[in-house]
């Protein structure tokens, strides 16, 4: 088994394409204005989003972005307009990341593990 799909509700799918498209994800289905499907840059994971009228969507939705040169991403990301709740930081769990928000609230996490994401020393044997 795999997770390679997941899709999040957003209230506005126009506007959420271009926040997504911009923090860079590659925009592959727009199906009217109630459905987007991107494909992520490295590994072909696929992201989606879905038109949803509850306001309160984004409640509890983690959204976590493995990315090598996070640091220099965050910069870019910043240079655009981005605003970010956390900037890249070392986690006890051995990741490094940083936070900020999409439109709808949801949290996205932009981060880089390596190994450490599926094998970290304290890795169930």
């Amino acid at each position: 088994m795999n997770l390679n799909q997941i899709t999040i509700p957003v209230l506005d799918v126009e506007k959420s394409i271009e926040f997504y498209q911009k923090l860079g994800l590659k925009l592959i289905v727009h199906s009217t204005s109630h459905y987007a499907r991107f494909v992520c840059p490295e590994g072909g994971t696929t992201f989606s989003l879905h038109q949803s009228d509850d306001k309160n969507n984004g409640s509890g939705i983690w959204i976590y972005f493995e990315i090598e040169n996070l640091d220099q991403k965050v910069n870019d990301l910043i240079k655009q307009g981005f605003i970010f709740e956390e900037l890249p930081n070392d986690k006890p769990w051995l990741w490094r990341e940083a936070r900020l928000k999409d439109l709808d609230g949801n949290q996205l996490l932009l981060y880089y593990a390596g190994e450490n994401r599926v094998n970290p020393p304290w890795k169930i044997k």
